[in-house]
């Protein structure tokens, strides 16, 4: 994808999780009917494995480890790999995608279920960890943009989703939400870092072009 594609890209999911939210909170009194069934679903088909998996991820997404640990470990990984202007590039994109989320959840003051599990703070649209999720996993994919990067990357962003419907501290529509942001925000700021990132010309459509 060129430099133009990541911003329309980016810029079109960053606008359609501003509307979902926007249709979600002031469309509908109470949750729309697709979250409800799911939740209602999801939760009858807890087990104790599924619990603890999901307790597990519900700290590694959230918390001093989200917001700290693991955006360093990528940081430092990508250092360690001599790639320090995609170490920069991360960096912003993390700080960024949390700002987006916050912005969001106060602009929105989604409800959270009622039957949460775990402790949660305010705003239930969108969902930081699927957000943080999605960021994580389109960094890697735009700095090392190969087929097993994607794949690991869906798969995080889809677990992380579900864990969080399955301790019931968001709606499915959150996490969308939350991976629209995530994702958007590092396709958008790809658009303009991305060719600094990989030394490349913006002018340049054969090396502007990801993959």
């Amino acid at each position: 994808m060129r430099s133009r594609t990541l911003l329309w890209w980016g810029t079109g999911m960053l606008v359609a999780a501003t509307l979902l939210g926007a249709a979600i909170v002031f469309g509908y009194t109470e949750p729309p009917g697709f979250d409800t069934w799911w939740n209602d679903r999801i939760s009858a088909s807890r087990s104790d494995w599924m619990l603890s998996f999901a307790l597990l991820l519900d700290h590694i997404g959230g918390g001093w480890v989200a917001i700290l640990l693991v955006p360093m470990l990528v940081i430092i990984a990508l250092l360690i790999a001599r790639r320090w202007q995609a170490a920069v590039f991360a960096a912003v994109a993390f700080l960024v995608s949390a700002g987006a989320v916050q912005l969001l959840k106060h602009l929105f003051g989604r409800a959270r279920p009622e039957d949460m599990i775990v402790a949660s703070d305010f705003g239930s649209f969108p969902s930081g960890h699927a957000a943080n999720a999605a960021t994580i996993a389109m960094v890697l994919w735009l700095v090392f943009p190969r087929v097993w990067t994607a794949i690991l990357g869906i798969a995080w962003v889809v677990v992380m989703a579900i864990s969080r419907t399955l301790l019931s501290v968001h709606w499915a529509t959150d996490t969308l939400g939350g991976a629209l942001v995530g994702a958007g925000v590092v396709l958008v700021l790809g658009a303009w870092l991305l060719p600094w990132v990989t030394g490349s010309r913006r002018d340049d459509p054969a090396v502007t072009s990801v993959g």
